[in-house]
């Protein structure tokens, strides 16, 4: 099912730009993730299931189609299809507690939705649950899984401990694959790796700028994609692509919400099933989520003459992981940079960056003059989403920010 699901976007969208349709950068990312699906759905032998903070483009270099596993999860919502999925996780034992990425993916393995991959590489960061998922889907394919335990630290000896534990995992993957790491091979990704970097920079760069270029469905999640793309020369050409139709807006002065009036920060996960929240935000109060916590360049150009330290240095610097004060930091510097004037908190149910951290997240922000609307939301699942109430909340929400800038000018 999921694997036609794939093939009919990606070959939909790849006529519809062979017949002179325009080639704009949403619908390039939206071909992108279904060539992503058809590889990891296509039954090849070098696929791998993995945590979030996998090196994808290091993976890549070996010939390895890799994937954090809540991708599955995500695109069961997107397709309208995860309550079977959901369901058979619970009858199963899985508690409605967890988060329910990892409940999906759970019930997708028993139910044949999971594609059996060679081998599994599994990460202790960001969540104890995706860890755990892994560890679950190694015992249910009984493949072998090696895990990358990320430090909480992040400095100069946590880089060095996370850089050997990448050297291991390559030499575990080479032994699982028949390939040994191509130096010269890893230059190449290195450098394709090091010019994505740029031009993201240049995309969120310009999507700060005031209005935003950015337009609803433009940039949800793209920094969870972009991360599996890295290394390769379809994350350069996508990168190029929204370079270049930002930098053509923002020349023009063309909004992608239309007299933008609230400038809106957006946490972590967005809803991945159909709703009408965010069209509501903009359609009704030209409010522009103009930054997605994630969508930002954390890390420094990988060396080509020591990538392994590069690496787990990108690694580290990812905001969801070690103390909390980390995350705030990064939030406060991204508020200011998009001149935002409130955040919208889907505290996911069982996660403990959405729901643990929100109240520590909220007061600091709250200091530095930034109103936060924490919502109580599945993000996967439809089953616990009261739209009526939802729809309350964040027009009381908008409305109250509007009054304070309407006051202020």
């Amino acid at each position: 099912m999921i694997r036609e699901y794939f093939a009919d976007l990606a070959s939909g969208l790849e006529s519809k730009l062979r017949d002179g349709g325009t080639a704009t950068a949403r619908k390039l990312y939206a071909l992108e993730v279904a060539r992503l699906g058809m590889r990891l759905y296509g039954g090849g032998e070098n696929v791998a299931w993995c945590g979030v903070l996998a090196p994808f483009d290091l993976l890549s270099s070996m010939g390895v189609t890799s994937c954090f596993v809540e991708f599955v999860g995500a695109m069961l919502a997107s397709m309208n299809a995860v309550g079977p999925a959901l369901s058979e996780a619970e009858n199963l034992g899985y508690s409605t507690d967890m988060c329910s990425y990892h409940r999906a993916i759970n019930g997708a393995a028993a139910t044949g939705l999971m594609p059996e991959p060679g081998f599994l590489i599994a990460t202790t960061c960001p969540c104890s649950g995706g860890l755990s998922t892994v560890e679950s889907l190694a015992k249910k394919f009984k493949k072998d899984l090696f895990v990358i335990h990320v430090p909480n630290g992040n400095d100069g000896r946590s880089a060095e401990y996370l850089a050997s534990q990448f050297r291991k995992m390559t030499a575990f993957v080479a032994a699982h694959t028949g390939r040994p790491l191509d130096p010269e091979r890893l230059r190449h990704t290195v450098a394709l790796t090091n010019r994505t970097r740029e031009l993201l920079i240049e995309v969120y760069s310009l999507a700060a700028k005031v209005p935003t270029p950015a337009r609803r469905g433009d940039l949800p999640n793209f920094g969870f994609i972009m991360a599996l793309l890295m290394g390769s020369e379809a994350g350069v050409q996508l990168a190029t692509a929204y370079r270049d139709e930002f930098a053509a807006k923002a020349a023009a002065g063309t909004a992608g919400v239309p007299g933008e009036s609230v400038r809106l920060m957006w946490f972590q996960n967005r809803v991945q099933f159909k709703n009408p929240l965010e069209k509501m935000l903009e359609e009704e109060f030209r409010a522009a989520v103009v930054i997605d916590e994630l969508n930002s360049i954390t890390w420094d150009p990988i060396d080509p003459d020591g990538p392994f330290e590069s690496f787990a240095a990108r690694a580290l610097s990812n905001p969801l992981g070690g103390p909390v004060d980390r995350r705030v930091a990064n939030l406060l510097k991204l508020a200011r940079e998009y001149r935002v004037d409130g955040v919208i908190h889907p505290c996911h149910w069982g996660c403990r960056q959405g729901t643990g951290a929100r109240g520590l997240v909220q007061e600091a922000l709250k200091k530095d003059g930034i109103p936060v609307l924490n919502l109580e939301v599945d993000c996967i699942d439809p089953r616990n989403f009261s739209e009526g109430q939802l729809r309350t909340r964040l027009q009381a929400f908008v409305e109250t920010i509007a009054a304070r800038k309407a006051k202020t000018a």
